[in-house]
């Protein structure tokens, strides 16, 4: 598939927005973090902000972005639409915890409510929009077990380790949350490689035989049926070079998976402020390293439309 960067941003954006808004919303709830107002205020701003970035730069791939409400209207039947509804729904309860919050300083009774609601409509965001690639039958890289609860485990990793960031900010940092967020870490490194090996010893069960409906020999075309590139060619029939992929998965692995564990690592030792550094780094590394594996999940994936042009 076409890895446009509006939609690799989009997912990669998204999911560290919903799985940090998840966790402020779930710890603030329970008066796990405290209720200081420029913690609450920079979280749920970065929160809210890479949750709103995602979504206008998903518009991006669209040919008539000004036409992307009526996305709204299919919530029946697409999972597209479903994502589109759950984010907009998802915005009441977060904005009411953020006002509570920061304006009233308080993450109790009803601002507890709202940001266990926020938490709950992050987490359902987030399946909404795992099952839009999951449920799609002619991609089997996507097609299987292991894309929806990848989406929630790397949103729930990316999310934590900026949680640890901004609470190492704050000075309210604990060395829980550093091992929780190496735990995550862990499981999301544990969770690809395992994702990739399924995908390497995947066997796609159409051929040319079964995708035109023709059996009984080898089929095959004997003249090309466009002379260029046409849309489905350029968006489903996109090929990256073995060498480039084994490439881009050292570097998104080093990225996002090994080098956040070191330097979240590091953050056991020195006593803040000095521990808000590498927990930073671990941060920013990790968001580049998912932009990488976000790429290679789209450029590595195979559409069934391409056996008719013979590849």
């Amino acid at each position: 598939m076409h890895p446009a960067f509006s939609v690799v941003f989009f997912t990669t954006a998204t999911g560290a927005g919903y799985g940090l808004l998840a966790l402020l919303g779930m710890l603030g709830g329970f008066h796990i973090i405290p209720a200081d107002f420029w913690l609450g205020l920079v979280g749920l701003g970065l929160a809210l902000g890479l949750i709103a970035a995602g979504l206008l730069s998903s518009t991006g791939h669209l040919g008539r972005p000004e036409r992307a409400w009526r996305a709204f209207s299919q919530w029946r039947s697409s999972w597209l639409s479903r994502e589109g509804v759950a984010s907009v729904i998802t915005f009441i309860p977060a904005g009411l915890f953020g006002i509570g919050w920061v304006f009233f300083g308080r993450t109790g009774g009803w601002v507890g409510i709202a940001g266990l609601l926020a938490a709950i409509g992050a987490v359902v965001t987030v399946c909404t929009t795992g099952m839009i690639y999951a449920s799609l039958k002619p991609i089997a890289q996507w097609h299987s077990r292991f894309t929806l609860p990848g989406y929630l485990i790397f949103s729930a990793m990316t999310g934590s380790v900026l949680l640890n960031a901004l609470c190492q900010g704050f000075a309210v940092g604990s060395k829980m949350l550093v091992a929780a967020c190496m735990l995550l870490t862990l499981l999301g490194w544990g969770w690809k490689l395992a994702t990739w090996r399924y995908n390497d010893q995947l066997e796609i069960p159409s051929n040319a035989n079964t995708a035109t409906g023709l059996a009984g020999g080898t089929v095959r075309s004997l003249e090309w049926p466009h002379t260029e590139e046409n849309y489905l060619l350029k968006e489903m029939g996109f090929r990256i070079a073995r060498k480039h992929s084994v490439r881009l998965r050292q570097i998104a692995q080093v990225l996002a998976f090994v080098l956040p564990i070191l330097l979240l690592a590091v953050t056991f030792a020195p006593p803040w402020p000095y521990a808000a550094v590498p927990s930073a780094l671990a941060a920013i590394v990790q968001f580049a390293g998912m932009l990488v594996e976000r790429w290679l999940f789209f450029a590595e994936a195979k559409h069934t439309v391409t056996l008719y042009y013979g590849r």
